[in-house]
C-alpha cells in the first residue's frame, strides 16, 4: 500500500489534441475517482475526461508518451512524467491480467465491471474492492474459506467437538432453529467467547453453553443471536481487511485466498468487538423459532437489567408455551458432544 499512496491526487503537465488535425495544448493532467481528468492549463477547466481502464499507449518504450482513450480515439496526450507514467502503466496491466487468454481457465468470479472496481480498489478505494470481493463470492467458496479459517481459529480454542451419538441431535437441534442444510453449528472445547460467526453459513459455539445449561434454550438462544449478527454483518469482510487488498485481489481474480492470509487471523477474530443485536430483531428471531427469549437474557445478564426488553417481550413468556427442541435423552447426548 505504500508504495500506491504516492499516486493519489497525482497531477502533471501534458500535451492534448483533440483530433489528428487540430493544434496541441498545454493541459494539467489528473486521477479523478475513476478518470483521468484533462483539463486546460490556464482556466483549469476540464477539456474531457478518460475512463482509466480504457487509457491505452500508443508508442510503448517511446518518450514522451502518447495516451489515447481507446483503440479507436481521435484524442491523444503526451505525457513525459515517469510518476504519471507509471501509474497509467500499474493501471493498464490490473485490467490487461483480467482479459480472456486462450488456454486459461477463469472462475466466474470476474464480473463485467472488476477493471474499474479493481482500479478504484487499488488506487484509492481499498474498503470498496473488499465489499465487491465479498459479494461476489458464491456460498461454496464461503464455506471452504470458513473452514480454513475454522482451523485457525483451533490452534487457540482447541479442535471442534465431534462425539459421533452427539452430533445427531446437534443436527436436529440446527435443522430445528435454521432449517435443512442452511448453517452449521460447530462446538468448540475451550473458545473465550460463547459463540461466533464465520463466512458460509458456520457458526462457533462454545461448549459450556452445552454443558452447563439445564436445557437448549440458551445455547438456541446464543445460535439465533449470532445468526441474526451474522446476517448483518458478512464474516468474510473483516477477513479480507485483515487479509489486506493483494490478498483481495487474489480471490477476486482467482477464485483462491492464498493460505498465508488466514494464517493467524484467528486471535484477531476472537479478540474483534461483537455489535449488539436489537431487542426487536431477536425477538422476532426466538418467536419464528418457537424458542423463549428469556433464558438467553439471563446468561446474558443474570440480572436482567441489560437484557429487560428481551425478558419483557418474551414470546413465550405470558402463558404460551413452546415446544421442546429436543427430548430429555437428545439432550443429554447432546451434553456429551466433547467427550471425544
Amino acid at each position: 500500500m505504500t508504495a500506491l499512496k504516492k499516486y493519489q491526487r497525482l497531477e502533471c503537465q501534458g500535451l492534448w489534441r483533440e483530433t489528428p488535425e487540430a493544434q496541441r495544448r498545454d493541459v494539467i493532467v489528473s486521477f479523478g475517482t475513476a478518470t483521468l481528468i484533462i483539463a486546460d492549463d490556464r482556466s483549469e477547466t476540464a477539456l474531457t475526461h478518460w475512463s482509466l481502464p480504457a487509457v491505452e499507449r500508443r508508442n510503448p518504450g517511446v518518450m514522451p508518451a502518447i495516451y489515447a482513450p481507446g483503440f479507436e480515439a481521435a484524442e491523444t496526450l503526451e505525457i513525459d512524467d515517469r510518476v504519471m507514467i507509471e501509474a497509467l502503466e500499474t493501471v493498464y496491466q490490473a485490467v490487461e491480467a483480467q482479459r480472456p487468454h486462450p488456454g486459461r481457465m477463469r472462475n466466474g468470479l470476474l464480473g463485467s465491471g472488476l477493471a474499474l472496481v479493481l482500479a478504484l480498489g487499488v488506487f484509492w478505494m481499498p474498503g470498496a474492492l473488499v465489499t465487491h470481493t465479498a459479494r461476489v463470492v458464491p456460498q461454496p467458496k464461503r464455506q471452504e474459506i470458513g473452514r480454513a479459517v475454522l482451523a485457525d481459529v483451533a490452534r487457540i480454542t482447541g479442535t471442534t467437538c465431534a462425539d459421533t451419538a452427539a452430533k445427531r441431535p446437534l443436527a436436529r437441534l440446527t435443522a430445528k432453529l435454521f432449517g435443512p442444510n442452511t448453517v452449521t453449528v460447530e462446538v468448540m472445547r475451550d473458545s473465550p467467547v460463547p459463540v461466533a460467526h464465520l463466512p458460509g453459513g458456520i457458526l462457533l459455539l462454545d461448549r459450556h453453553q452445552i454443558e452447563n445449561r439445564d436445557g437448549p434454550d440458551v445455547a438456541a438462544g446464543y445460535l439465533l443471536a449470532e445468526r441474526a449478527r451474522a446476517q448483518a454483518e458478512d464474516a468474510l469482510v473483516p477477513l479480507l481487511r485483515w487479509a489486506g487488498v493483494r490478498a483481495t485481489f487474489h480471490l477476486l481474480t482467482t477464485g483462491q485466498l492464498p493460505p498465508p492470509a488466514i494464517k493467524g487471523y484467528g486471535e484477531a477474530f476472537l479478540a474483534r468487538a461483537v455489535q449488539p443485536v436489537p431487542a426487536m430483531v431477536l425477538l422476532e428471531k426466538f418467536r419464528a423459532a418457537g424458542v423463549p427469549s428469556t433464558p438467553y437474557a439471563h446468561a446474558i445478564d443474570p440480572s436482567g437489567a441489560t437484557t429487560k426488553d428481551l425478558i419483557a417481550g418474551d414470546p413465550f413468556g405470558s402463558g404460551a408455551t413452546s415446544k421442546p427442541l429436543l427430548s430429555d435423552n437428545e439432550w443429554v447426548t447432546l451434553q456429551g458432544i466433547c467427550t471425544q
